[in-house]
């Protein structure tokens, strides 16, 4: 009994990691964007720091050199908890407003966002959509540009291309770099592709104003841009990616400063799919929807990579009792027609999406320290599970100062 159940979930998951290397095959083309109107669309960029003065001057003076009429765009920097000067490096540049918040039991992006968008809408002045950003990121001088042109053509929310700022200062930097070269090519682009929804990343995000005002902001857990997607989907909203709307975001340097980052996420994310991924599934299946259940799948992951786990460390420990194994594994059951294939392509994913992404040549070499970063998604998921209703947010620390023409360069 305990085999057939094994082997059944074995195919269950089988399935679910088929689908996506099914997906991924749409992300092997791209239409690069077209920007065909004027600049006409006014923004408030808000800036999430904590603790931020060594790198966000970098990046207000990156946002100050916009390709975009600057009448038409405001900076506010979210100067949230700050016992350092953030505050005072933001107010030394003309026309930007350092915003200060002072609120020591709701710490977090998600509810200094929420502050930060109830102080925006008591101004005079009203803006036609809010652009995010986080403190140590750098941002193509036309992005602007393209958020304009998603927004006249009907997009009420945008995601821009997470690249990755500082991807040879170390080898786990490089490999947030792959993983996220990965996700951008193989992941979001073939959502877009297909024309389902795509997924807000944390930064680089573009939000209608009007609908941010009738919604609400309410994200305020450990994963917000996770949680005000699927708000978003759940209200036939669909978040569209913009593939050429570039935001480089500094990656930490230390594995230690990684495990922390990846745990918050895995905990966010375990608390999200246990809201929401059953209603979005079965709003999904009423409407026949296959946009929602496709989101209701994409929100499983942090299950889907938990009992993954579990599930092949019980066939590698049986493999190494005495004996006959106990337990048939899938790849035992399955056609070696079938099965070699798609073991082989899910290997080569990743650098065929820096094939695809046409990343410096530098950045393979760290395929081969790769599998180490990869493989510590388990016990940082495992241990995210039984730590998930843990709220409290980690920060983490950005030293890295570059600016936008040094990190284009480097790519180049």
């Amino acid at each position: 009994m305990w085999n057939s159940l094994l082997l059944a979930l074995q195919v269950v998951f089988f399935l679910i990691g088929a689908y996506q290397v099914l997906l991924s095959f749409f992300g092997w083309y791209r239409k690069k964007e077209k920007i065909t109107h004027r600049p006409t669309k006014s923004f408030a960029l808000i800036v999430a720091a904590h603790n931020e003065e060594t790198v966000i001057g970098a990046l207000v003076e990156n946002l100050l050199k916009m390709d975009y009429p600057r009448e038409l765009y405001d900076i506010f920097v979210i100067c949230d908890n700050c016992t350092d000067g953030t505050a005072d490096v933001v107010r030394s540049y003309p026309g930007v407003y350092a915003c200060e918040r002072h609120n020591p039991r709701e710490r977090g992006k998600g509810f200094a966002i929420e502050w930060m968008l109830k102080e925006l809408w008591k101004r005079p002045r009203e803006y036609d959509a809010v652009v995010m950003f986080d403190a140590d990121n750098l941002v193509a001088t036309d992005f602007l540009k393209y958020m304009n042109e998603d927004l006249i053509n009907g997009h009420r929310v945008i995601q821009g291309y997470l690249d990755t700022k500082n991807p040879h200062d170390s080898w786990v930097s490089a490999a947030n770099g792959i993983n996220y070269w990965f996700c951008n090519r193989l992941w979001q682009l073939p959502r877009y592709n297909l024309g389902l929804s795509n997924f807000l990343g944390g930064t680089g995000m573009c939000f209608e104003s009007k609908l941010l005002k009738e919604m609400g902001w309410g994200a305020t857990s450990l994963v917000e841009d996770l949680e005000f997607t699927i708000r978003c989907i759940q209200r036939n909203i669909y978040p569209k990616f913009n593939f050429d709307a570039r935001v480089y975001d500094e990656k930490p340097i230390t594995f230690r400063a990684s495990a922390r980052q990846r745990l918050r996420w895995m905990q966010g994310h375990f608390d999200v799919a246990r809201r929401y991924m059953l209603p979005t599934l079965w709003q999904g299946i009423k409407e026949r929807s296959w946009v929602k259940i496709d989101a209701a799948f994409y929100i499983f992951n942090a299950y889907n990579f938990l009992i993954g786990f579990t599930l092949t460390a019980t066939l590698w420990f049986d493999l190494l009792l005495p004996g006959k194994p106990h337990f048939d594994s899938i790849y035992s059951v399955i056609p070696d027609w079938a099965a070699v294939p798609v073991a082989l392509y899910i290997y080569l994913q990743c650098p065929l999406a820096m094939l695809l992404e046409k990343v410096n040549w530098r950045s393979y070499v760290r395929l081969i320290t790769f599998p180490i970063f990869f493989f510590s998604w388990w016990p940082i998921t495992f241990w995210a599970f039984f730590t998930q209703k843990n709220k409290t947010w980690s920060h983490t620390e950005h030293t890295r100062v570059l600016r936008l023409e040094e990190v284009q360069g480097k790519q180049m």
